[in-house]
């Protein structure tokens, strides 16, 4: 006999919380945080799952496998920047990978602090809910990228961005950001050597790339020593 609506629908929900549990534990074996960062990142991965309903946060295909497919993606960076106490995240969309750096940095240095920067005014009020329930140590800018990089310069030392723009307009946006001794730490997909090669057409810089963890086909690319190239100085 075929199933109720109501039967399907609890089907389904039962195989999202299943799936939901095996991603978050092949993500916290591979994660190397406490469990109070655990406990955070719970708090942080449950607010999305229920802002979702009502704004897109992330591609809701996704959402089963949130923990290694943004979590987990995100805390890569966190890894190679471990360093690094004040981060200013361009885009922050749904907080990847800002709020994770902000959470695991957290417990490394208790005065890091990430700012977050996101345009969306709704995506800007779920940040600061997150921020609020999570404790995490970040400031949400509510304004453009071109705006609030500017006031950031000199006042952080990394940068980062997902899955915002190709490499050239990325690297444009975080120009002051870089060329105030920032380094910047972007992930990107198979499209990256063309990419640099654009880039190397506007800029000069020191790169290094790091392949992901998460995904064989992507890379993150770690930028330093940046300026703008200038004709009559670089021909």
């Amino acid at each position: 006999m075929a199933r109720s609506g109501v039967e399907r629908g609890a089907a389904q929900g039962a195989a999202f919380i299943d799936a939901l549990q095996q991603d978050r534990e092949r993500a916290i074996a591979a994660l190397d945080v406490s469990r109070e960062t655990i406990a955070r990142l719970d708090l942080y991965v449950g607010l999305l799952l229920k802002w979702q309903k009502a704004i897109n946060l992330v591609a809701p295909s996704t959402l089963p496998a949130i923990w290694t497919r943004h979590i987990l993606d995100s805390a890569q960076i966190a890894d190679l920047g471990a360093e690094h106490r004040l981060w200013a995240d361009l885009g922050a969309g749904a907080g990847f990978p800002g709020m994770v750096i902000a959470l695991m940095q957290q417990s490394r240095h208790p005065d890091c602090t990430v700012h977050l920067v996101e345009s969306d005014r709704r995506k800007a009020s779920f940040l600061m809910e997150a921020v609020r329930i999570s404790g995490a140590p970040a400031i949400v800018h509510a304004d453009r990228i071109e705006t609030v990089a500017a006031s950031l310069a000199g006042r952080v030392t990394a940068v980062t961005a997902r899955a915002l723009a190709p490499l050239p307009k990325l690297l444009e946006l975080a120009e002051p950001l870089l060329t105030s001794g920032a380094d910047g730490f972007f992930p990107k997909g198979q499209a990256l050597d063309s990419e640099i090669e654009q880039a190397l057409t506007l800029f000069r810089f020191d790169m290094r790339l790091v392949p992901s963890r998460t995904e064989t086909s992507a890379k993150i690319a770690v930028i330093r020593a940046f300026r703008r190239r200038e004709a009559s100085l670089d021909r």
